[in-house]
């Protein structure tokens, strides 16, 4: 199974931007579809992007849809969210993990994740 590490959230006004890094560790990590996911308080946890292991291809939430970027560097076993013109709703603890039917994570275990707070 793949471990885990997620890193860059922070303290950000409405409209600004942070990039989130997903760092992995296995040889399986290349090979696997990738996504985002997110925690708000109260909230259960929701789907936010995904991307294909080839890099090619991405699906994005409807709320996130032209704000979000996510991509992946098989070489570092890394994959990103750039996270442009952020709302206070984005306001969560996002995480990375597998994907499988393009949404839904795969592996029943989580990371720490990395906790996104937006100011109004």
């Amino acid at each position: 199974q793949v471990q885990l590490v997620e890193s860059g959230g922070g303290l950000v006004q409405a409209g600004g931007s942070l990039r989130l890094s997903c760092a992995a560790s296995g040889r399986t990590f290349s090979s696997l579809p990738m996504g985002w996911f997110r925690q708000a308080p109260g909230k259960v946890r929701e789907f936010v992007a995904a991307i294909h292991w080839t890099g090619g291809v991405t699906y994005y939430a409807a709320s996130v849809k032209g704000r979000f970027t996510i991509s992946r560097d098989n070489a570092k076993n890394t994959v990103y969210l750039q996270m442009n013109s952020l709302k206070p709703e984005d306001t969560a603890v996002y995480y990375c993990n597998a994907v499988e039917n393009n949404i839904m994570p795969k592996f029943g275990s989580w990371g720490q994740g990395t906790q996104v707070t937006v100011s109004s």
